[in-house]
């Protein structure tokens, strides 16, 4: 196996993770024993990936091999028994879930179609912050039940939990209270989504719409089960697993990287005032919102995001895989079942591919054919393989718009005087890493969009 810090009796390295940021402890122990490390966590003997070459030899040579999931309490329970495409074990199933997925609801063809909900939603948002900035309303407010919820899942999906490590001590789950706590957790949210479903089988779509029409996610779900095209039926429990990749792995993470934009924005007003000048001179004046075809004009916004994407990866430790066959990477023969951990967090600030990577810097994706489509090692936002996230059009475009908007209708500053230099960057930990307090902005309306 791969060198790795000394393991203590039955907790392993445990300790040189607990009460930290797992990416950056992580980070730290590979710049003392190597960019392929050796770790025991409880029971389970895990391989961590801290370069862009080790990711490479996983996601790409030895993709196969490690196209496996491990099997998570919270996954068992959370995500229908692992039915989903994140946790679903690799085989038929999951090829299946993935092509529904993938080729049905996630494609290229699919979010485009769903452009006017998006639009709605943004016109919704901008109305709002224009109506009550006036009174000092500010960015980071109420989030809906859901969304509270799937926090819940975030936190307690990150495979670090006690009863993940030591799976063979089968009273944990009991003991901890967590298998309890988990299913409290889930039967709040398949509530939830059993209510979504039941009220769009009752007032189904027009069926004078156009392939797609106005259908949103849940429409699309229900038309592909009542048409019986896919080798396998789809059931409302298929349907609900995906929901949870959408919410987990679309919405919420949008939702992350918008804030970690805004915030680094902030931070340096130069690249604020550059993509704020860009999207007010390209984007006609007085309109309503900024629309999808205006973003294919928004270049230095699209550096915006993707360095905000390097910088502040939305997973930064990417799903963890299982070694499924016997395998070599640098002479080190990896065991079956050997657990794997890639650290996107760490690849995306290492020197050795990144002038300054601890600079925020939009400007290095200039003329740079590093994109997210998983062919660039250094740079892994949403994965690489047969694994990768499965969704990258739904959740850009849920960052694109919404950050187009903000820049387009509002001015913004920190709503005390202090100087956004100094603005807290700290972050958390919930299997995403979003910021650990919710960033607070002053709103006002820029007049010369003719709002």
């Amino acid at each position: 196996m791969p060198p790795g810090p000394r393991k203590l009796p039955i907790i392993g390295n445990m300790h040189q993770l607990m009460g930290s940021l797992p990416h950056h402890s992580l980070k730290s122990l590979a710049q003392k024993h190597g960019d392929l490390m050796h770790l025991k966590l409880g029971e389970i003997s895990t391989i961590v990936a801290s370069s862009s070459r080790t990711a490479e030899a996983i996601l790409k040579t030895h993709d196969i091999a490690f196209a496996d999931r491990p099997e998570f309490l919270a996954g068992r329970i959370l995500f229908y028994n692992c039915s989903d495409i994140t946790f679903s074990p690799y085989g038929e199933h999951w090829r299946q879930m993935r092509k529904l997925g993938i080729l049905e609801l996630l494609s290229n063809k699919v979010v485009r179609s769903f452009a006017p909900i998006r639009q709605d939603e943004v016109t919704k948002l901008v109305s709002s912050i224009r109506d009550k900035s006036c009174i000092g309303w500010v960015f980071g407010g109420h989030q809906d039940t859901l969304m509270e919820l799937i926090k819940e899942v975030l936190a307690k999906s990150s495979g670090f939990d006690v009863s993940d490590i030591f799976p063979s001590w089968k009273i944990l789950p009991y003991i901890s209270r967590e298998k309890p706590k988990l299913l409290d957790l889930h039967n709040k949210i398949d509530e939830i989504f059993e209510l979504i479903i039941q009220e769009h089988v009752e007032n189904p779509i027009g069926e004078n719409n156009g392939e797609f029409g106005q259908e949103d996610l849940v429409d699309v779900f229900l038309r592909i089960k009542q048409s019986g095209d896919l080798k396998f039926p789809v059931t409302n429990t298929n349907i609900k697993a995906i929901f949870m990749n959408v919410f987990v792995g679309g919405t919420e993470t949008s939702a992350i990287v918008v804030e970690w934009a805004m915030a680094e924005m902030i931070k340096n007003p130069d690249v604020l005032k550059k993509a704020q000048s860009e999207v007010r001179k390209l984007v006609p004046a007085g309109k309503k919102t900024v629309e999808e075809i205006d973003i294919l004009k928004l270049n230095y916004l699209n550096l915006v995001i993707k360095e905000t994407l390097r910088f502040h990866p939305p997973v930064p430790l990417l799903v963890p895989r299982d070694c499924r066959e016997l395998c070599e990477i640098d002479g080190y023969i990896i065991p079956l079942k050997t657990r794997i951990i890639i650290n996107a967090w760490a690849i995306g600030r290492d020197p050795k591919y990144w002038d300054e990577p601890e600079k925020f810097v939009p400007e290095r994706f200039e003329n740079n054919p590093i994109d997210f489509t998983g062919q660039h090692y250094e740079y892994l936002p949403f994965g690489a393989g047969r694994r990768m996230c499965p969704g990258i059009s739904f959740g850009l475009a849920n960052v694109e718009i919404p950050l187009a908007n903000l820049l387009y209708h509002f001015d913004w500053k920190l709503p005390d005087t202090s100087n956004g230099v100094d603005l807290d960057m700290t972050e958390a930990y919930r299997v995403t890493a979003p910021r650990k307090n919710n960033l607070f902005l002053v709103p006002s309306m820029c007049g010369c969009v003719g709002n």
